[in-house]
């Protein structure tokens, strides 16, 4: 959550947004994965409804811009839609979004690679 705090900070700073508060969801809520009030707190789902397993950063910045935005346009129509998209687009280029990145800890599979080296050539030199 100190990570995710600090990343909207910049995202409504950037956009001149305002909010009262960023808070992780209460257990048990599976309805949604954020929720922004009419008074300005947004909670964030950090964790898969049914696995319970914690989400993807990148699935939780999508979210919170999601909820940003309604701060501006408390619908989901085309302006709405619009300006999530323009909170994304500035998230990914400030390298806050980072959808299908793998965590820091977990390192990239690779496929086997066949052998390299002098025999090998030879036999197809």
């Amino acid at each position: 959550m100190t990570r995710l705090r600090a990343d909207s900070a910049r995202i409504a700073g950037e956009f001149g947004l305002r909010y009262r508060a960023i808070e992780s969801e209460r257990p048990g809520v599976n309805g949604h994965y954020g929720l922004c009030t009419s008074d300005g707190l947004i909670r964030i789902r950090l964790r898969h409804a049914t696995s319970g397993r914690l989400l993807k950063y990148s699935s939780l910045v999508n979210t919170l811009c999601h909820e940003l935005a309604h701060l501006k346009h408390f619908h989901h129509g085309p302006l709405f839609q619009a300006f999530d998209q323009k909170l994304l687009d500035w998230a990914r280029r400030e390298g806050i979004y980072q959808p299908g990145r793998r965590a820091p800890s977990s390192p990239a599979r690779t496929a086997p690679q066949p052998p390299h080296g002098p025999n090998q050539l030879e036999l197809f030199g």
